[in-house]
C-alpha cells in the first residue's frame, strides 16, 4: 500500500522529504489513508472517513500523560503481568509496538523497552512521538533512556535477540461493525491490518524470553495459537495471558 505524506508548511518541506526517503512514502495524495506532517506532529488520516480525525503518537500530553500520573502505578494489571518488582530493572521487547501506549506505561514503571514495529506507517508515527518526547523537559531524559524503536519484523527481531520479557499485543481481526474500543484503532487497523502471523510469533517469543511472555488479548478472544497460558490477568475489556518460563529474581 502506497501511503502519501503531505506537507503544506514551507518550513517543513525538507523534513517531509527526509521522512518520505526514510520510510518509503510518496508525495502524491491518493488512496484511503495519508500522512500529514504538521508543526505539532506527524498524523495519519483516513480520507474516506474524516470523522475519525487524525491519529498521532503523543507521549507528553493527553491520555499518556493522564495514565502516567493517575494510572495506578505498579498496581496496574499490565505491571502484574510483566512481573515488575521493586528494585528490578526489566528489559522488555514489545514486538508489536503499534502506537506504543503500553510500551510507554512499562517505561514509566522502570522497564527498558525496545519497541519493534514492522509497519512503516506505525514506525514513522512512533518515531515522531519519541523524538518529541525526548525533547520534553519533564520526561525526555528517562524516555530516551528507557524507550527505543526498531523498525523490523517482530518475529525476525526476536530470533536474533533475547530479553527478560516479551510483550505481544497483536492486532485482533475485528469485524467492521464491531464496537472497537477506540476510534484511533479503527483507523490504525485499516492501514496496518491484522497480525495474521501472530500464532507463529508466540513460539518465537517464548524462545526469546528469559522469564516470561505476556500476550494482551480482547476478553472474548481465544488463547493465541490455542496455547494455554500459565495464568491470565483480566481487566474490564482485555486480559493478559502470561506464559512463565522461570521466576523473575528479586533485587
Amino acid at each position: 500500500m502506497d501511503i502519501a505524506l503531505l506537507c503544506n508548511d514551507p518550513a517543513l518541506k525538507a523534513q517531509a522529504q527526509r521522512l518520505r526517503d526514510k520510510w518509503g512514502f510518496i508525495n502524491q495524495a491518493g488512496g484511503d489513508f495519508r500522512l500529514h506532517l504538521l508543526m505539532e506532529h506527524l498524523a495519519l488520516e483516513q480520507t474516506d472517513d474524516p470523522k475519525q480525525g487524525f491519529v498521532f503518537v503523543d507521549f507528553v500530553a493527553g491520555g499518556s500523560a493522564h495514565r502516567r500520573k493517575f494510572g495506578g502505578g505498579k498496581g496496574q494489571a499490565i505491571a502484574k503481568a510483566i512481573g515488575i518488582k521493586a528494585g528490578v530493572e526489566l528489559e522488555v521487547i514489545d514486538a508489536t509496538a503499534g502506537l506504543g501506549r503500553d510500551a510507554f506505561v512499562l517505561a514509566t514503571l522502570g522497564c527498558n523497552v525496545t519497541l519493534v514495529e514492522r509497519s512503516p506507517v506505525a514506525a514513522a508515527l512512533l518515531d515522531d512521538g519519541l523524538q518529541r518526547a525526548y525533547l520534553n523537559l519533564e520526561i525526555g531524559a528517562w524516555v530516551k533512556q528507557r524507550m527505543r524503536l526498531e523498525f523490523a519484523s517482530g518475529s525476525e527481531y526476536l530470533r536474533h535477540n533475547t530479553t527478560d520479557v516479551v510483550y505481544l499485543d497483536p492486532m485482533f481481526p475485528h469485524k467492521k461493525k464491531s464496537a472497537l474500543v477506540k476510534k484511533e484503532m479503527r483507523v490504525f487497523q485499516g492501514v496496518i491490518g491484522a497480525d495474521l502471523d501472530a500464532h507463529e510469533l508466540l513460539e518465537v517469543a517464548i524462545a526469546s524470553a528469559r522469564y516470561r511472555v505476556v500476550v494482551k488479548r480482547p476478553d472474548h478472544a481465544p488463547f493465541l495459537a490455542d496455547k494455554k497460558p500459565s495464568m491470565s490477568i483480566k481487566t474490564k475489556k482485555n486480559r493478559f495471558d502470561v506464559y512463565v518460563k522461570k521466576a523473575i529474581p528479586s533485587a
